[in-house]
């Protein structure tokens, strides 16, 4: 097993797409900090992984994907975008992931390629946000969409969508899906909007 870190938006939602991925075997939801300029605590996850099934490549893609990788930020902020690495082979894939997003998508990516420093959880009550209830407003309006996008763009990673998520999928075309709205890259949008908790 192998460790990694990532930020970029709500740990909520950044939580909820990495545990709906094939070989991961554990989402730690909390903040994390790195080195001067970024030493502030940046609400993240660390993700223990299984590269044998799922290539650490194949991580940073599907995080730069799914949330603002294009939006300036400070070092120092709140949701700075960023890879937090653990050794310096997993820096060299995570800069290429980023060289290769940018290409694609013929925009700068703001994400930041760090050492882990420390870690601390989010309060017991917000962990596994999603998988506790995927009906909350908050679950169907950001988390939904980013899900729906890896089970179809990512589908050789992607497990499957749980009967309790599928119950209230029924519902999901009275709440505004709008991709960019949940931060989601999209091979037609040239940035991504960005999320929050309290506004998309």
């Amino acid at each position: 097993m192998a460790k990694i870190g990532f930020g970029g938006g709500c740990h909520w939602c950044t939580e909820g797409v990495f545990q709906a991925l094939r070989g991961v075997a554990q989402v730690d939801q909390g903040f994390v900090q790195s080195d001067a300029p970024a030493d502030s605590w940046s609400e993240g996850v660390i993700v223990t992984f299984d590269p044998s099934i799922i290539p650490l490549a194949t991580l940073c893609e599907v995080h730069l994907r799914t949330h603002s990788a294009t939006r300036a930020r400070s070092p120092s902020d709140k949701y700075r975008s960023a890879i937090y690495i653990f050794d310096d082979n997993q820096r060299h894939e995570a800069e290429l992931a980023i060289v290769r997003f940018a290409e694609e998508f013929g925009n700068t990516a703001h994400t930041l390629v760090l050492p882990f420093r420390s870690f601390k959880a989010s309060d017991e009550r917000y962990q596994n946000y999603y998988r506790t209830d995927p009906s909350r407003p908050f679950c169907r309006r950001f988390i939904d969409p980013k899900l729906d996008y890896i089970r179809q763009h990512f589908s050789e990673v992607a497990l499957p969508e749980p009967n309790s998520v599928a119950e209230h999928a029924v519902d999901r075309d009275n709440v505004s899906q709008d991709p960019a709205s949940a931060g989601i890259m999209t091979d037609s949008s040239s940035s991504i909007a960005t999320q929050s908790r309290t506004s998309p």
